[in-house]
């Protein structure tokens, strides 16, 4: 095959694994539960007897599907490839794989291809639901093809770019991190070429067939372009040019494989330790602090030499989203969905990438030391649980400093130049204290997987996708919440199902290895009151929202915290051992 035996063993060993089919089947479901939520957020339970109102309903459901179907699909491959690809270096399994005699392109395409093996599936098994809603009339058959094309087509081109990265870099937390930060930075450029007044020329049109989200929106509204007619939907430049990226992305890692791995800090660090052994009797070692947890966490280059670079990559995307929101003076009056002003989403959309990126710093930091076999040895030390926990906790707050500080500043500055004529010093601080709770949560969730999950992978994959459909779920609530414009209590009614589903989901998240009634508690009221928080966002609160996120996340960051903190074994899973 093309991709050689790699997505051969993976299509063949996928189908033995009950995750597999519990995956494509909840999928599945989430979409039956999304589009029940829908339809009793903007129709409830009155009779509907006009075709119309069908039709009207169809077409909503296919936005909400599409939008989110493209996320995720971003997403999950990007992260898939990513992690699929740092596991090996982590564990110093791709050295092996370059001592066969697989050819640059049988181990590039096959990672690649074995990676976006679960995307590709969940793909394919959403086509039934999307023509069931081509049924509900409101959309057209071209809508709903171009739309699939679409996923397809940036799924390859995100998993091309994790897939470059991770065999670039070393660390995981870089490779995560560059990849986040590319695709954010690559799809905001696009997304404000396009809303940009002005930019109609050859090259910005050229531009905006790489970017999937405006050409998802030109797809789902081919109406509002005055060069497209009624039956005129079209999207194949974009999925033309998106393929052509992966494949250009795709060449250029096979192109440089062999010279980007081993990496050169393999044998630097050989070389280093051996001038060391010669010279033991005269270096001068340097001082541990009392807890050497966060002393090699502060004091030590653990994750890279050029962690700089990714901060200084953060601060590009927030310097661009400043001047996007000062450009565009034309739109400061206007809201971003209906919900919240331009400089509020600038402000959160960073926000949403700290969080990603500090959780990814969390994560990491555990997956690190089990695939380097170092926590194994940390059991054998004298370090206590708490100095463990806290240490790791400590560094990944000192080490993302940068990412929680800018979008505080941004507020600062917004709330001084008047840039929001509502947020005031009162606000700011609410805004510090739910942001600062948020971390918390993010941070303490990255580590509550680490120690959870045995597969390096699978820890990843579930910290970041924790994360990553929390926000998924909170724009879902916004959007049927204005497009429902009913009373709280119908509101309530209507969103019953779809919070229930998602404390079930993080019931599961949450209580992996070592369930406890905290953790349950917590996976249970999270979601509810969330929906409370934004709720009283949307009535213009203030105090209630960061009361109630305060309450919900403060809440579920302890309950991860206080196991953790016990004992080594009981944040392991092993306190059956001494039974034995």
């Amino acid at each position: 095959m093309l991709a050689g035996p790699i997505f051969s063993r993976e299509a063949l060993t996928a189908p033995r694994k009950p995750n597999h089919y519990l995956m494509r089947s909840g999928y599945i479901a989430a979409l039956f539960v999304l589009m029940y939520t829908t339809r009793q957020a903007t129709i409830g339970f009155q009779d509907v007897r006009n075709i119309g109102d069908i039709a009207r309903f169809g077409n909503l459901v296919f936005q909400v599907f599409a939008l989110v179907q493209l996320a995720l699909v971003l997403f999950f491959a990007l992260l898939f490839t990513a992690g699929n690809i740092a596991q090996e270096k982590d564990k110093g399994t791709l050295i092996l794989l370059l001592m066969t005699d697989l050819r640059n392109r049988e181990l590039v395409l096959g990672k690649l291809t074995a990676s976006l093996l679960t995307v590709g599936v969940l793909l394919a098994a959403s086509v039934p639901v999307f023509c069931l809603v081509y049924l509900l009339g409101g959309v057209s058959l071209d809508q709903v093809l171009w739309a699939l094309g679409i996923c397809v087509s940036a799924a390859l081109a995100a998993g091309a770019w994790g897939g470059l990265v991770a065999f670039w870099r070393e660390k995981t937390f870089q490779t995560l991190a560059i990849s986040v930060l590319g695709t954010v930075l690559f799809i905001g450029v696009l997304e404000a070429l396009r809303v940009t007044p002005g930019a109609a020329g050859p090259g910005d049109r050229f531009a905006q067939m790489f970017n999937p989200l405006g050409t998802m929106i030109h797809v789902l509204n081919p109406l509002a372009s005055p060069e497209v007619g009624v039956a005129g939907v079209s999207a194949f430049d974009s999925v033309l040019a998106l393929t052509g990226l992966a494949c250009v992305l795709g060449a250029i890692t096979i192109a440089r494989l062999r010279v980007w791995n081993p990496s050169r800090v393999t044998f630097q660090q050989t070389e280093n330790a051996r001038e060391q052994a010669e010279t033991a009797e005269r270096v001068r070692h340097r001082r541990i602090w009392s807890n050497p947890v966060i002393w090699r966490e502060v004091r030590t280059r653990a994750y890279g030499r050029r962690v700089i670079f990714i901060k200084l990559a953060y601060a590009a995307l927030a310097a661009f989203a400043f001047a996007s929101i000062g450009r565009d003076s034309s739109a400061a009056g206007e809201l971003v969905l209906g919900m919240i002003s331009p400089p509020g989403f600038a402000f959160v959309g960073l926000s949403i990438v700290s969080l990603m990126l500090i959780n990814a710093q969390a994560v990491t930091s555990l997956t690190t030391e089990k695939d380097g076999k170092t926590l194994e040895l940390l059991l054998c030390t004298d370090v206590t649980a708490r100095e463990f926990v806290f240490g790791k906790l400590g560094g990944v707050l000192y080490n993302t400093k940068e990412l929680i500080l800018i979008p505080l500043a941004l507020a600062g500055y917004y709330m001084v130049g008047r840039t929001v004529p509502d947020l005031t010093l009162e606000n700011v601080i609410y805004l510090m204290i739910g942001l600062s709770v948020l971390v918390l949560f993010a941070a303490m969730l990255g580590l509550h997987a680490g120690l959870s999950y045995d597969n390096s992978r699978a820890a990843i994959a579930n910290s970041l996708g924790t994360i990553f459909f929390l926000f998924i779920g909170i724009f879902i609530f916004m959007i049927l919440l204005v497009e429902a414009r009913s009373s709280f209590a119908l509101q309530f009614q209507s969103f019953l199902v779809f919070i229930l589903v998602g404390s079930i989901g993080l019931y599961a998240s949450f209580t992996h290895k070592n369930p406890s009634a905290a953790l349950t508690l917590a996976a249970g009221i999270l979601p509810f009151l969330t929906f409370y928080a934004i709720t009283e966002f949307l009535l213009q609160g203030t105090l209630g929202v960061c009361l109630w996120i305060s309450a919900a996340y403060g809440f579920a960051a302890t309950a991860m915290l206080i196991p953790a903190v016990s004992d080594f074994d009981v944040a392991l899973g092993r306190s059956t051992l001494d039974k034995g």
